[in-house]
């Protein structure tokens, strides 16, 4: 078993996943999910297990996504093409089991939870903020799309706020977090909570989601900072309200205002094809189970690892780190309806 990742039991009832990988912001790799799934699997039916952890190593965050390199060897074809698709199989499955999970599953999204790591814990029983998180969904970054389920999660935000982050790949703070529902609790203090969680014993409580609920209730706070998206809410419904990538960009230049150009720059800024498949996916999906979001995931994630666009996405962004990737498509205009039919066709 990988040492990337780490499992621990209390005598209490009490156990413990942590990403292990301090140093890559504890991106996951293929080894980490499958030692996660099966260890959920063997902690299923053990009575000397009844409440879950979910933490990161380091003093970074929680996870920052997926392992990308794995992903970019994807482009020699082969082995290499088929462990990717092995990756995001194995990824989706994992992130599903924790939503299906019969025990509770306390996820600590605290300081970097992005991708990746939004996947694994957008299905716990109960997220936890602080003060340090950074949440996101930067696909859009290196030319790929919010994957993991996240059009699922983001479907349920206030108006079109979802869509907004989906297609900007803005990070936002604790109180946004609380704001669009991709969690629940705010606390100041993660160790105090985590301290009282070792207190407890879980094993002979008749409730323990009951319990879990009350120190929650107890421990939970009000982040210092309002949430901007709220702010926003009403600029955000306004421009992001059509129904494709063109008529939002229209909206956008005939705006006035400081949100509207620069929102339009940012949409301009990404891969056209990320921009299109994205929004076609979070409209077809409004209304589909996350279930059946992750398996449309797996078709688009797929079709992706056959697009030069995404390879050229990683390499200047992640590689490079210049943020002005050279992209085959260019242009909205570059991209057909035909073309964008392509990503959700299985293969």
């Amino acid at each position: 078993m990988t040492n990337e990742v780490t499992f621990s039991t209390n005598r209490k009832g009490l156990a413990t996943i942590t990403l292990n990988r301090p140093k890559a912001l504890n991106s996951l790799s293929l080894d980490m999910i499958v030692a996660i799934g099966e260890q959920l699997e063997a902690w299923r039916n053990d009575h000397s297990v009844q409440v879950i952890v979910m933490d990161g190593a380091g003093e970074k965050g929680f996870c920052a996504g997926g392992d990308i390199k794995t992903l970019s060897e994807a482009q020699n074809g082969g082995e290499s093409f088929e462990k990717a698709r092995e990756f995001f199989k194995e990824e989706y499955r994992v992130d599903l089991m924790v939503k299906e999970y019969p025990k509770p599953i306390v996820a600590c999204l605290d300081g970097v939870v992005m991708g990746g790591g939004v996947g694994l814990t957008q299905g716990a029983s109960h997220r936890v903020v602080t003060a340090r998180t950074k949440w996101a969904m930067p696909e859009m970054n290196i030319g790929f799309f919010p994957d993991v389920g996240a059009v699922h999660l983001l479907n349920q935000a206030p108006g079109y706020t979802g869509r907004y982050l989906a297609l900007t790949s803005a990070t936002i703070k604790a109180a946004d977090v609380l704001y669009i529902g991709a969690a629940e609790h705010y606390v100041s203090e993660l160790t105090d909570l985590l301290d009282k969680l070792h207190e407890i014993d879980w094993v002979n409580k008749t409730d323990p989601t009951g319990k879990l609920d009350d120190i929650l209730a107890e421990q939970n706070s009000t982040p210092e900072e309002e949430a901007p998206l709220a702010s926003m809410q009403e600029a955000i419904d306004r421009y992001f309200n059509a129904g494709s990538i063109e008529a939002i960009v229209e909206k956008l230049e005939n705006g006035d205002g400081a949100f509207a150009a620069e929102t339009r720059e940012t949409l301009l800024s990404k891969s056209p094809v990320s921009e299109k498949v994205t929004l076609k996916h979070m409209i077809d999906s409004e209304n589909k189970s996350l279930a059946e979001t992750l398996e449309m995931d797996l078709v688009i994630a797929v079709n992706f690892l056959k697009h030069d666009d995404f390879y050229k996405g990683v390499e200047a962004v992640i590689f490079k780190k210049s943020q002005s990737p050279d992209y085959t498509y260019k242009r909205l205009a570059d991209v057909s309806d035909a073309k964008v039919e392509q990503f959700f066709e299985a293969s």
